[in-house]
């Protein structure tokens, strides 16, 4: 399973991508499995050393008791701490945020992220890669 923040890539350049662990509770991994989840709003925060995602809607689990969990609290994140700070020195240049990109389970059945830095893109940046993305249909309708 693995579900994509897709506009990212149409609002943003992404300079460099980092896999990170979760933090969840077990009502969140079995909605996870099951796709329920919403990248809208949601972004990275670095608070006193530590890496935060906020705002990511995970829905409630259908068969969870009273120990459901709440869809939009901050889930920490696991990084090395060189990461974070190579992030950290990043963040402070300008334009830079940090935003999640992709969740997927690893090999290990691990639920994994995927953040990027990532720079605004400007609305001729945004016009070129509607234009890329047109030019590439035409071609694999004119190539079928």
């Amino acid at each position: 399973m693995e579900l994509k923040n897709r506009p990212i890539y149409f609002e943003y350049f992404i300079d460099v991508k980092y896999i990170a662990g979760m933090i969840l509770s077990g009502t969140e991994v079995k909605s996870l499995r099951s796709g329920k989840a919403s990248f809208n709003d949601s972004y990275c925060q670095l608070h006193q050393g530590e890496l935060w995602l906020k705002h990511l809607h995970i829905a409630e689990y259908s068969h969870g008791t009273a120990n459901n969990h709440e869809p939009l609290r901050d889930r920490k994140l696991l990084l090395q701490k060189r990461e974070i700070k190579k992030i950290e020195a990043r963040l402070k240049e300008k334009g830079f945020t940090l935003m999640p990109l992709r969740i997927f389970f690893n090999e290990n059945n691990l639920a994994k992220i995927e953040i990027g830095l990532a720079k605004g893109k400007k609305l001729y940046d945004k016009r070129e890669t509607i234009k890329k993305r047109d030019v590439e249909k035409e071609m694999k309708r004119f190539l079928k």
